[in-house]
Formats: C-alpha cells, sequence, structure tokens
C-alpha cells in the first residue's frame, strides 16, 4: 500500500514530455524536503530508468520488493525488471496484475507526495488505472500544438469522468529560447491556457523547450538550466500549497 498525497501525471498522446514533467515534479518537491516515491506506470512505455539513467535494481526483503533509491527519491519502473530495452509483451490481466505488485508487494513506507506517471491516452491500460487510483489527481501534460491540446482534451474528460480531481495544466515545450531572451513558439501558443479553460481548471506552468539531457541528469539538476529549476521549484511549490490542506490519500 501507497501512502500519501497521490499526483498522477497523464496525457492525450506519448511525445509530448509527460515522463520529463513528472520525473523533473518528482526531484523538486525532494529538493523542498518532501518524501518523494516516483512510480512508473508506463507499463508499455517505461522510459523513467532511462531518463535518470538508472540500472539498478530493485531488492527484496521478507518476500516484499524493496524500490530503487536515486536523488532523494524512490523509484518503481517495469524497466527495471526486464532485460535489457525488451518490450512488454504482456495482456491486459498480466499488466493488471503488475501495477498491483506496484502498489502492494512494494515497501514505501509514508511518503509526502507519489508521483505516478500514467501511460497516455484514454485506453484500456489508462482506464483501468484510472479506475484503480478512486481518488487521484491529476495533471494533464501537453505540448501548444492545437492537436495535442485537442488529444489531451479526452483524456481530462476521462478524468472526470473517474471523478478524479484535475490540478491543473502543464505545457510543455511552450518555446524555444535560445538566449534567454527571445522566445519562439514552434509548436504554436497558447494551447495550455485553452486546454484549462476547456476543463474548467488552471495552467499551472509553461516549460520552455529544452535539449534532451542523455547523461540522467534532468532539468532540475543542471546549474546550467536555471530557468527550467526554478519554473519546476515554482510548480512543486504550488502543489504543495494546493494538497497542504487536504488529508493524506491512501491507496
Amino acid at each position: 500500500m501507497i501512502n500519501g498525497n497521490v499526483i498522477a501525471i497523464t496525457s492525450g498522446k506519448g511525445g509530448v514530455g509527460k515522463s520529463t514533467v513528472a520525473v523533473n515534479i518528482a526531484l523538486s518537491l525532494a529538493n523542498l524536503g518532501k518524501k518523494v516515491a516516483l512510480i512508473d506506470l508506463d507499463i508499455y512505455g517505461y522510459s523513467i530508468p532511462k531518463i535518470l539513467n538508472v540500472d539498478s535494481k530493485p531488492k527484496t526483503m521478507n518476500n516484499k520488493i524493496i524500490p530503487v533509491g536515486h536523488e532523494s527519491i524512490t523509484l518503481m519502473s517495469m524497466g527495471f525488471l526486464v532485460k535489457g530495452n525488451e518490450p512488454v509483451v504482456w495482456r491486459g490481466p498480466m499488466i493488471g496484475k503488475m501495477v498491483g505488485h506496484f502498489f502492494d508487494e512494494v515497501i514505501w513506507g509514508k511518503q509526502d507526495f507519489i508521483i505516478l506517471d500514467l501511460p497516455p491516452g484514454t485506453g484500456d491500460m489508462a482506464l483501468d488505472l484510472h479506475q484503480k487510483l478512486p481518488e487521484c489527481q491529476e495533471i494533464i501534460v501537453t505540448t501548444p500544438h492545437p492537436n495535442a491540446v485537442h488529444v489531451a482534451e479526452r483524456t481530462g474528460l476521462m478524468a472526470k469522468q473517474t471523478n478524479h480531481t484535475i490540478l491543473g495544466v502543464v505545457e510543455n515545450m511552450s518555446y524555444f529560447s535560445p538566449n534567454g531572451t527571445d522566445k519562439y513558439h514552434l509548436f504554436g501558443k497558447g494551447g495550455g491556457e485553452t486546454l484549462a479553460k476547456k476543463l474548467e481548471t488552471e495552467l499551472l506552468a509553461s516549460i520552455p523547450l529544452a535539449a534532451p539531457q542523455e547523461n540522467g541528469q534532468p532539468s532540475v539538476l543542471i546549474s546550467e538550466e536555471p530557468v527550467l529549476k526554478e519554473l519546476y521549484e515554482t510548480l512543486a511549490k504550488s502543489l504543495i500549497e494546493k494538497v497542504n490542506n487536504q488529508s493524506v490519500e491512501s491507496i
């Protein structure tokens, strides 16, 4: 069982940076002194081990799994359980069992925040997870591109249909600023605000486009990326404020 404030990060489609946002939010919360668990529930498209460049394997104790520790957070991902970059070719029932193991068979301890990286879209896998998380709060990630916003709206509507609380929208890849001053809106402009209005929520953050990190250091860990670090820290403080007066949720 996991115990803490549960926040799920989801998106309408892949490629919008959902997992990157989840990782940076988790690390930012930890940098603010919170105990944070990050669970990669994108079983078919697991990517958090690669983003963080973690190749450790979880250990066991008394038939329970000990999550992997990294940069002051604890992690669990399907990527820790497969060999190399092998695909997961299971059908739905097996996936459901694995998700149950992540929740019930891992020694999480009490956490301040549990960040869930959900699979994108509104298919069977995403729907099953929404139904398993009856009190989950969600952040919808999109890019400014109209098509991304259009698809992300469906994900937000599914969240509402399953009685989840939408904390807000994060617009990723909002602009490109090579010199820190000029802004180039490569994927359009205003998409995050449009989505937030459609879902009757707020735009939590607009994150600029950054070069992909291949050395296991997300933006909040890189001193050369102060703008991104500050944006994610502000976002993390906002999330802390939002849940500060809420009772601890359990799954």
